[in-house]
């Protein structure tokens, strides 16, 4: 559909926002800061942006608190909301080519990703969340015949949402659709790396008709943005996706602030279980790469710990190697790469770290290892895979989020899953095996969020997503998600004779 040429056509016309959007205006921060944000892919400065701080947050909040009190959004009927969101659901599709480019270029992801999976993945969420406001309903509880008791939803006020520059725009739509589907106001802080398609996004829900102060968006360093909305004393909830380092120091600000709901999506170190009964092992290859491969493995579930039963090891490992040559990177905006850049150089240092590491704990490089240059930038790393990891090593318990297996041999189902459970860690799992009752029992003995059988990374917007241990807790995604951006209200009327 589209040639390289093309994309790099509309990548030299591009414009990009590069303010605050709060109460329905560009913002610029009151200091003059501003950070660079640039294309990992080429090493070009794609413009400067904003760097909120506290000014600009608490001018956010309390545009988001005003339009909640007002009652612009939070009292309008299920049926308005529905409407405003389809509506946004709409123009996010009619703007796919920008968004998809936004992406790539701000995070170095294949623009044809972006365009097939993420932007319509981005458009289905808010179209779902939308169709499932005027079928939702509240609870009467079985009280005495002299008292009605019911048990309403209610949206909590000002959330707060904190989002990872992996998948800018699908992680700022999970968190968005079913905040303000519930009648919620929204402060958005996206990652410093990549802020255009939130900022974009914003614009696109002032056009669907959402009002003005509804939805903020307040670009800037983690360390300032952030943490002042983890601090602030009128934010009601904050939602967060990214490591569980920054995790952690959000539970810190709610201790020190006003005891903030918090929900986190946080790191992985998913296993991928490869039994010898599995009776397609090149399809289980062919997923093991995309479960690691995929977008340069900058997943939080992606699937970094691959678990083979002894007897098949070898033969799959060969199997895995003719897979990943199918995903060396290459320029993002070409539509045959199926990788593209590491997101900044910083990260591509951390990864090419642990592949050193891992040659120097005695791990066996099977394929990859190597740092590439494409179009002069050096944030490209080939596909690779480590045999003989030992258990306890760096590579085997810490998320890389990178291009790098992890291969580990077991001899029995028991030892299957401990390796696999033994991880701070509990997002999600695979396993592959055509026996029934096998199936049946690993998957009730990992310790995920969730545990995709006879595939890698099963999502879908009508599940939730999410896990425990490290992993964080609280769902996205499914109905489940309004658990995070509702509160229960009881309310009891005592009858008389």
């Amino acid at each position: 559909m589209y040639e390289l040429s093309d994309w790099q056509q509309r990548a030299r016309q591009q414009a990009f926002i590069e303010q605050a959007i709060i109460g329905g205006r560009r913002v610029a921060a009151q200091s003059g800061a501003t950070f660079a944000t640039i294309n990992p892919a080429t090493g070009q400065v794609l413009a400067q942006v904003a760097a909120c701080g506290e000014a600009e947050v608490e001018l956010a909040v309390s545009s988001a608190r005003q339009a909640f009190e007002a009652g612009v959004w939070s009292q309008r009927t299920p049926t308005e909301r529905k409407q405003v969101l389809l509506r946004l659901a709409e123009l996010i599709l009619a703007n796919r080519d920008e968004l998809a480019l936004l992406d790539s270029l701000n995070m170095g992801k294949p623009v044809m990703d972006a365009w097939n999976i993420d932007v319509p993945g981005a458009a289905g969420v808010f179209r779902w969340y939308a169709e499932s406001l005027d079928k939702l309903y509240d609870e009467v509880a079985p009280s005495a015949r002299n008292v009605l008791a019911t048990i309403t939803r209610e949206a909590l006020g000002v959330v707060a949402a904190v989002v990872p520059w992996n998948f800018p725009l699908d992680m700022a739509a999970w968190k968005l659709a079913p905040a303000l589907a519930a009648g919620n106001s929204v402060v958005l802080k996206p990652a410093e790396q990549s802020p255009f398609s939130a900022l974009r996004l914003a614009e696109l829900a002032l056009e669907a008709g959402l009002p003005e102060g509804v939805l903020n968006v307040v670009p800037g360093l983690g360390e300032s943005a952030g943490k002042a909305l983890g601090l602030h004393m009128d934010v009601d909830c904050l939602a967060f996706t990214g490591s569980t380092e920054v995790g952690k120091y959000f539970m810190g600000y709610s201790a020190q602030s006003n005891l903030k709901q918090v929900w986190l999506e946080c790191g992985g170190k998913s296993a991928n279980l490869v039994f010898a009964d599995c009776q397609d092992l090149d399809l289980a290859a062919e997923k093991a790469a995309f479960g690691i491969f995929f977008n340069q493995g900058e997943v939080c579930s992606a699937n970094s710990r691959l678990l083979v039963q002894r007897s098949i090891h070898d033969e799959f490992v060969e199997r895995l190697q003719a897979k990943a040559r199918d995903w060396l990177p290459g320029d993002p905006l070409d539509p045959a790469s199926r990788a593209g850049a590491i997101v900044e150089a910083r990260q591509t240092a951390r990864i090419m770290d642990f592949i050193k590491d891992a040659q120097a704990d005695g791990a066996r490089l099977v394929c990859g290892g190597q740092q590439l240059t494409v179009g002069g930038s050096g944030n490209f790393i080939a596909p690779t895979i480590f045999t003989g990891v030992a258990p306890n090593s760096r590579l085997a318990r810490e998320e890389v989020f990178g291009p790098v297996l992890a291969v580990l041999p077991f001899d029995s189902e028991a030892e299957a899953v401990a390796l696999a459970n033994d991880s701070v860690y509990g997002l999600a799992a695979s396993l592959w095996s055509d026996d029934l009752n096998r199936a049946h029992r690993v998957a009730r003995r990992l310790k995920a969020g969730t545990v995709s059988v006879n595939t890698v990374d099963a999502l879908d917007v009508s599940t939730p997503f999410g896990g425990g241990k490290q992993s964080g807790f609280g769902r996205d995604l499914s109905l489940h998600s309004f658990d995070k951006y509702t509160q229960l209200k009881t309310t009891w009327f005592q009858l008389r004779p």
